[in-house]
């Protein structure tokens, strides 16, 4: 008997695609039956070797050894998946496996995790394709059904390999550049690095703007509120409402205008991540992990995807998912729903994966059995699909102009005609328990007035306001201008456009935090000293999104068969060449720009110099003082008490610093004390208990 061999990205997904066909011979690392072996990669199984992996000299980091540029490109199996990558390699050359099927993620990436495994695994059997979206049992059937040839995708492979070998090549070579140059590690990045820049530079934005006061006149005009234009001078607008109440406001024009908010489009994975930082306060990864997790159980379709439609074909699942979330989610109790699911619906906007949707899976699941987390994200595109189904919000907008002591003055009003889906959104909203800030800017109450109307002596007021700075970016605001950032110069065609990738936008906030670059603050994300400074010596075409759009062009072009992938890394390993030309060594200054700040524990008793501490004791930065304050101190340790910093800067402020649990030799027990600082002027420090009366 002959296997196929099916190798999935990671081990819940094997575990879907073998129920579907149900496979069940449960074995170690994979699951063998009915002709089928299937098996999983846990993720990047194999990538592209570090660089001593070319030759001892790459070890430590150096100038002289730059750039790097592999002739033969190496691989290396993930310390921690040996076992894996060794079962995986023995199913391959397994004598009765005939076949191998690649069911990694149905992308750039997943093609190249898995052939990654196979090219280093030196597999040559004969290899095809699956390519599904949803983890549901009849889609993963139909896409069985549907095998490509391998062979199909090796395009899209070459474009995966150029991404990933450029990748390597800028991102090992500048971090060692600048990290050897400025003696502190400086992850440098394709997108890490832009997308630090847009942090800085919203910063900068925030720190240069000039807070200005203004004011605004207002008249009370029967129950309907006119304003002034904006008055920068208080006596300029003091003086017109006193003007105004002596006067009369008449309507000089009253203009109605019909408008249509059409609905919101289907979530990816950007937009939903965005919506569930606003909502619920989820990082981006966050977000991610919940996804994925829902379409491991089979409830949410794809995650990774930049798609905000349906195929077409997909009519039908629509319809019945929409009928289901109807009946399912809280908020639509009552609620008479007929979708019209043709705007979501249109396969030329479809690329490797449709929009996300839930599952009819659903109608298995009690959503009070999940977990909260879970259950919101569910919710939140459940409530999205819905939205996105619903008719068009329609309302009447009205603007009145009026004349008052020479003055213009404007009200405006809206009626709704049709709440349509944002009267969905609305009642979703409802059942959060943080409710968000009302976009629409607050309630418009109708308005009813005609134009000739006149009201006398008007009560006036005045209100003082100021102009506000832009916000700092939120992961929403980020992952929305990563999203944008240097489209204007991507191909319309291009398979990602913008920094990074849906799937990979969290990973980068993730690393710029973890690094140091940036700090969470609430729900803001602000770049650090070190961020600023990196963005601020790196040059132009490292911080410019330019670059990444110049990649997407050219990548988009490889996986069509239409450019060269040898042209393209030539092209990466020129740029890399010249990037170390230009920067050759630096001032001492400049070296300095990233030193570490030693925190300041106190003023030195002796000369008034600043105390720092150093990972064995408290020493006074002025070099011709000889004050210290040893941590391994006997006093101490006798004593069993640890000298801590907050013990020195107590003693360095007060002379003395009130110690807990300090141990008797005497009683063998412990009690709380004053220490003493008793500094004789010489060469050690001394200290003694404060005697109670």
């Amino acid at each position: 008997m002959s296997y196929t061999l099916v190798i999935a990205e990671k081990p819940s997904v094997a575990q879907n695609i073998a129920a579907a066909l149900k496979v069940s011979g449960r074995k170690d690392g994979y699951i063998e039956g009915g002709g089928y072996i299937i098996s999983w990669c846990v993720g990047h199984l194999v990538g592209l070797a570090a660089a001593d992996a070319y030759g001892e000299q790459y070890a430590k980091w150096s100038y002289d050894t730059l750039p790097i540029l592999p002739k033969e490109w190496q691989y290396t199996v993930a310390a921690d998946k040996g076992k894996q990558f060794k079962i995986l390699k023995e199913l391959m050359h397994r004598a009765d496996v005939s076949e191998v099927v690649n069911a990694c993620d149905a992308g750039r990436e997943g093609e190249l995790i898995f052939r990654f495994v196979y090219n280093v695994a030196n597999c040559k059997k004969p290899m095809r394709r699956l390519w599904i979206s949803s983890m549901e049992a009849d889609a993963i059937r139909e896409g069985f059904a549907e095998l490509q040839d391998g062979a199909d995708y090796d395009a899209l492979y070459s474009s995966a390999l150029c991404r990933a070998k450029a990748d390597w090549i800028i991102g090992i070579n500048a971090t060692r550049l600048f990290s050897c140059l400025y003696h502190k590690t400086l992850n440098v990045g394709r997108v890490q690095t832009p997308t630090l820049k847009m942090l800085v530079d919203r910063e900068a934005q925030i720190m240069s703007f000039k807070k200005e006061k203004y004011h605004i006149v207002r008249l009370d005009l029967g129950g309907t509120e006119a304003t002034s234009a904006r008055i920068f001078d208080k006596s300029e607008a003091d003086k017109l409402k006193d003007a105004c109440r002596v006067s009369s406001a008449v309507c000089v024009s009253v203009s109605r205008e019909k408008k249509t908010a059409a609905p919101p489009k289907l979530f990816d994975l950007t937009t939903l991540q965005r919506e569930a930082n606003k909502l619920y306060g989820y990082t981006a990864k966050q977000t991610l992990d919940l996804a994925q997790a829902l379409y491991e159980k089979r409830l949410l379709t794809y995650p990774r995807t930049d798609s905000t439609y349906l195929t077409e074909d997909m009519s039908e699942t629509a319809a019945s998912v929409s009928a289901l979330l109807s009946a399912k989610l809280p908020f639509m109790k009552g609620v008479d729903f007929a979708p019209d699911l043709s705007r979501v619906l249109d396969s030329k906007k479809v690329s490797d994966h449709h929009a996300i949707i839930p599952t009819m899976e659903l109608e298995k699941t009690e959503l009070s059995a999940l977990p909260e987390t879970e259950r919101n994200i569910l919710s939140l595109v459940g409530a999205r699909l819905l939205c996105a189904a619903a008719a068009p919000h329609t309302y009447e907008a009205v603007k009145a102009v009026f004349r008052c002591a020479d003055t213009e003055f404007t009200a405006t009003g809206k009626t709704v005609l049709c709440g349509g889906w944002k009267e969905l959104e609305r009642r979703y909203r409802a059942t959060l328990k943080q409710k968000p800030d009302d976009e629409d800017g607050g309630e418009f109450s109708a308005l009813t007035v005609s134009e000739g109307q006149r009201y006398d002596n008007p009560a006036a007021s005045v209100t003082e306001h100021y102009t506000t700075p832009p916000k700092s970016h939120t992961e929403d605001t980020l992952l929305s201008a990563m999203e944008r950032a240097g489209n204007e110069d991507t191909d319309e065609d291009a398979e990602r456009r913008g920094l990074g990738t849906p799937a990979t936008r969290a990973a980068v906030i993730e690393k710029l935090v973890s690094a140091g670059f940036a700090e969470r603050k609430g729900k803001q994300l602000i770049p650090t000293k070190d961020g600023n400074n990196l963005v601020c010596v790196l040059p132009d075409v490292l911080t410019s999104p330019k670059l990444t759009a110049e990649w997407e062009n050219s990548l988009t072009q490889i996986a069509k068969g239409n450019a060269d992938a040898d042209s393209f890394i030539c092209g990466i390993e020129n740029m890399t060449r010249e990037l170390v030309k230009t920067y050759p060594f630096l001032s001492d200054k400049d070296k300095a720009l990233f030193k570490e700040e030693k925190p300041i524990v106190g003023k030195c008793p002796r000369c008034g110099e600043n105390v720092f501490e150093s990972k064995k004791n408290y020493y006074c930065s002025n070099r011709d003082c000889a004050f210290v304050m040893w941590k391994n101190d006997r006093f101490f340790e006798e004593r069993k008490v640890k000298f801590t910093p907050k013990i020195a800067a107590e003693l360095l402020e007060d002379g003395k610093a009130k110690v807990k649990k300090l141990y008797s030799h005497k009683t063998g027990k412990t009690y709380d004390g004053t220490v003493l600082l008793s500094d004789t002027g010489g060469k050690y420090v001394n200290y003694r208990i404060e005697k109670t009366r």
